[in-house]
Formats: C-alpha cells, sequence, structure tokens
C-alpha cells in the first residue's frame, strides 16, 4: 500500500489533532507512544519542508543580488 502524498498544511492540520488528543487526557498509553511517534515523523517532514523552502528563498535573493551587482557594475573599457 502507498502512503497518500503528505503536504505541509495536511502534516500541521494533523499535528494540531494529536496535541489535541494529547491534551485531552483521553488516549491510553499505547495510543499515547503511538501518537508520539507519529507527532514526531510529521515534525521532522514540517522542519524538512521549512528547510527546503528556506534555501530556496534564499535563492531567489541571491540571483536578484548578482542581478543588481551585474546592473550596477561599470562596462569595462576594451583595450585600444
Amino acid at each position: 500500500m502507498t502512503e497518500p502524498q503528505q503536504s505541509y498544511e495536511l502534516a500541521t492540520a494533523r499535528l494540531e489533532e494529536i496535541i489535541r488528543r494529547l491534551d485531552s487526557g483521553e488516549a491510553g498509553l499505547r495510543e499515547t507512544l503511538e501518537l508520539v511517534k507519529e507527532g514526531r515523523s510529521l515534525v521532522e517532514y514540517c522542519a524538512g519542508e521549512l528547510e527546503a523552502v528556506s534555501q530556496g528563498l534564499d535563492e531567489i535573493k541571491l540571483d536578484e543580488l548578482i542581478a543588481r551587482l551585474e546592473d550596477q557594475t561599470p562596462e569595462t573599457e576594451e583595450p585600444q
């Protein structure tokens, strides 16, 4: 069986459900253990997604900086 496609938004929504369940105090010992394991996995997934987005933003900023620097660089004269 294949896992459903995960997204950051779905992962955070599931984390909120897990937190509500754990906070309710109604989860038994085994359920608590399973919820904590699932929650940890989701947190790691979300952290990875945030890191990937952060790297993408850094690349965009770097590209913009390079473009600005290229626009500001005076053209050099050709040797005579």
